[in-house]
């Protein structure tokens, strides 16, 4: 944002929070799309990120939800139609790979990498600082101070946590809210579509694709690669929701070729040898061969463990709690990302319906987003048990849609009758 010197400091309508400062503390997805939309009603905004390097996905893909989008629909000049690919048809396969039930349904992905570039291109460099670990802070009623391990001490009006599932910040809200292991791990991968046979891609290319087998199942689609969206350069990105039992199982799973144990993924190249061979067996004896092929085509497959964790605040005083920080969900909605930038665009309305008061607009922002989050983690959390546990997900349910506001619902209540598109309810 380009504002002159002279008139920068002087709140307006639009601006109300000019010559304030926030601090967003993570400068991921869900931060950088808070980091804008703070500074698009004015605020002078600094985001810090614990990593010291750029931070990148591993290629996974994103369902892209309305919320998540919206930036790029309403306030970005980038090209939205270059961040994304799409597809229209949700199918079911089974051991022959004949479809099972399908569902005319379009949805629309991005790889991690491509969206977070493009917040990031769109939110510069010059404020975005990387390897702060923010340690802990204080907020004395007029101001929040901030503190980081390497030293750095700094003050602000308004500081938002957008620092992703294992927040040290979300103690001071919820000292209970500690995350809890689901009983099973996603595998995840891609692989470029160009790679995979003919009668795959044909398959495969236009859907969100599912293989459900015994306490497992896998979802594919295809996403955009490093080059572009075209066909050429799309990968078919997918994952694989997979049982592990809690203790030594789980340990020795996500200890990596370096020794080193992940707490809540294993990266590219690190998961161990012996597990990939077994899961490449696995896919091949269980799987849909279409859903096979891609996994056995996976060069390094890497780990994420399902977890849970809601805080029961997300506000107090001059600090608030967003995405995953406050409320990460299995991802069985699809809805991380969208739940993430929901809170970032609630706030951002809160923030210019309280005439400038930063305490009063996070006690009216805070209620509706727990409720989301309540709902959000609920509905998640049966849909996974349902596939891993109680074998009753069944091939084309509605209630399994993906949706942050319920099955297939893409929109807050208040704006859902204005949206008229397929996917936008659950009928």
């Amino acid at each position: 944002m380009t504002r002159d010197s002279s008139t920068r400091d002087i709140p307006t309508p639009e601006q109300p929070y000019r010559g304030a400062r926030a601090l967003v503390i993570g400068g991921s997805i869900g931060g950088l799309t808070t980091a804008l939309l703070l500074r698009d009603v004015g605020f002078e905004v600094d985001v810090y990120e614990r990593t010291a390097t750029p931070l990148h996905g591993r290629g996974s893909g994103i369902v892209l939800q309305p919320d998540t989008l919206r930036w790029f629909e309403e306030r970005s000049g980038l090209d939205a139609a270059a961040l994304k690919t799409s597809t229209e048809r949700v199918q079911y396969l089974d051991r022959e790979n004949r479809i099972i039930t399908e569902e005319e349904r379009r949805w629309e992905y991005t790889s991690w990498g491509t969206f977070y570039r493009a917040l990031l291109s769109d939110f510069g460099t010059e404020h975005y600082h990387l390897g702060a670990y923010a340690s802990g802070f204080d907020d004395d009623g007029d101001s929040v101070t901030v503190r980081f391990a390497d030293g750095r001490v700094e003050t602000a009006d308004l500081v938002v946590f957008a620092d992703g599932i294992n927040s040290p910040s979300r103690a001071h809200f919820d000292a209970d809210a500690e995350p809890t292991y689901s009983g099973y791990v996603g595998w995840r991968g891609t692989v470029p579509l160009r790679e995979l046979s003919a009668p795959t891609r044909r398959l495969m290319s236009d859907a969100i694709t599912y293989s459900v087998v015994p306490n497992s199942h896998i979802t594919l689609y295809p996403i955009p690669g490093e080059e572009g969206v075209g066909a050429d350069d799309q990968l078919m990105n997918y994952v694989w929701y997979r049982n592990v039992p809690a203790g030594p199982d789980l340990t020795e799973l996500l200890t990596g070729k370096n020794a080193f144990v992940g707490a809540v993924s294993l990266h590219p190249g690190q998961v161990q040898d012996r597990f990939v061979r077994e899961l490449r067996e696995t896919a091949a004896a269980l799987l849909a061969p279409a859903a096979a092929e891609v996994v056995l085509a996976t060069a390094e497959p890497y780990l994420q463990v399902v977890l849970d964790v809601r805080s029961r605040r997300m506000a107090q005083g001059r600090t608030a709690l967003v995405g995953d920080a406050a409320c990460s969900a299995r991802p069985h909605a699809a809805a991380g990302t969208a739940k993430a930038a929901a809170d970032a665009w609630a706030l951002h309305d809160a923030l210019l319906e309280s005439d400038g008061d930063i305490a009063r607009a996070l006690e009216a922002w805070e209620p509706a987003q727990l409720e989301l989050s309540q709902a959000l983690l609920s509905r998640v959390t049966e849909m996974g048990d349902r596939s891993q546990f109680h074998n009753t997900w069944v091939p084309g349910d509605p209630s399994l849609r993906f949706g942050l506001y319920g099955p297939g619902i893409l929109y807050p209540e208040h704006i859902r009758a204005q949206h008229r598109q397929p996917q936008a309810t659950a009928s």
